[in-house]
């Protein structure tokens, strides 16, 4: 029996619309497997700053940040790119109620801090979960291409980190060469000392230097004596304070303290411990390059 043209049209129409709706769907590897999106997501929810970040760096605003309850937390940069957002709570605990609330239509987590909270999340909107709290650089440069795949903004992803890697390299090339550095934050009895296998210490090496070796186990955060550090004894000591005074400020009244390598060549600096340690991102590792340029630069 013939088809009337009416219905031949209407099926080839719909033949058509499906055929564009698979063309749009994404698939990629989150932490969780397999994740595939069929549309462009205009809602965005973030729970951690890395996340915040990578859509930034695209040109893309969340409409939702863990931020901690405190906005001045999100880096500079990024603020300047999303303008106003939604506070979703803290990092570790976010507010399942108000997420919902937002209507989102993905919701971007830490594998770390949320996925107890998975299965509640994904009920709200389709989760991407991601590593973010303890990555190293190079993990988060790969979260960022996930990212901006599952966005839709794979090839504005693609453009921004070959400018990301051109950046640091041409900052790379006014730092001293193998340089040994050491980054820690200090906070009112405890100093950390991020090691190579940290966020900033993966910066670092990313920029031609090196964070000297405790001769521990590796693990990214390591609380340190002033006795460790000695024997660590950093070519140039990096700390960024959490409390005013810090365990640092303590130690310089310490005759240990003179021994160091650093302290001794006028080689110890402040900087901003949000920037270095808890934002993270494409746009993070700029301002930590930018950071160490102004106080290496000319050395």
């Amino acid at each position: 029996m013939a088809v009337p043209f009416l219905s031949r049209f209407l099926l080839a129409f719909a033949l058509v619309l499906a055929c564009a709706t698979s063309a749009q769907a994404v698939t990629v590897q989150d932490s969780k497997g397999s994740f595939t999106i069929d549309y462009e997501p205009k809602r965005i929810v973030v729970l951690e700053f890395s996340f915040a970040d990578a859509l930034a760096a695209v040109g893309v605003a969340p409409i939702g940040i863990a931020d901690d309850k405190d906005k001045s937390r999100v880096l500079t940069a990024v603020r300047d790119v999303v303008g106003d957002w939604e506070s979703v709570g803290t990092r570790s605990q976010p507010s399942l109620e108000v997420i919902a609330s937002l209507k989102p239509d993905l919701i971007i987590a830490d594998i770390a801090r949320h996925e107890a909270v998975y299965d509640d999340l994904q009920k709200i909107a389709p989760t991407l979960i991601l590593p973010s709290r303890r990555e190293t650089y190079s993990d988060n440069l790969k979260a960022a291409a996930i990212i901006g795949k599952a966005i839709g903004k794979e090839p504005e992803m693609t453009a921004r980190l070959a400018q990301h890697k051109q950046t640091m390299a041409e900052i790379a090339k006014q730092l001293p060469a193998n340089a040994n550095v050491q980054f820690g934050v200090a906070r009112a009895d405890a100093l950390f000392l991020h090691t190579h296998d940290s966020y900033a210490g993966g910066v670092i090496a990313a920029l031609g230097m090196q964070t000297p070796d405790s001769g521990r186990d590796d693990t990214a955060y390591r609380q340190t004596s002033l006795e460790q550090l000695v024997a660590i004894n950093p070519e140039y000591f990096i700390v960024g304070n959490y409390t005013d005074p810090s365990i640092v400020d303590l130690w310089e009244d310490e005759p240990l303290w003179s021994i160091l390598r650093a302290v001794s060549n006028h080689h110890v600096y402040q900087v901003n411990p949000n920037v270095w340690s808890r934002c993270r991102g494409i746009m993070a590792a700029e301002q930590i390059a930018n950071d160490l340029l102004q106080i290496l630069g000319k050395q």
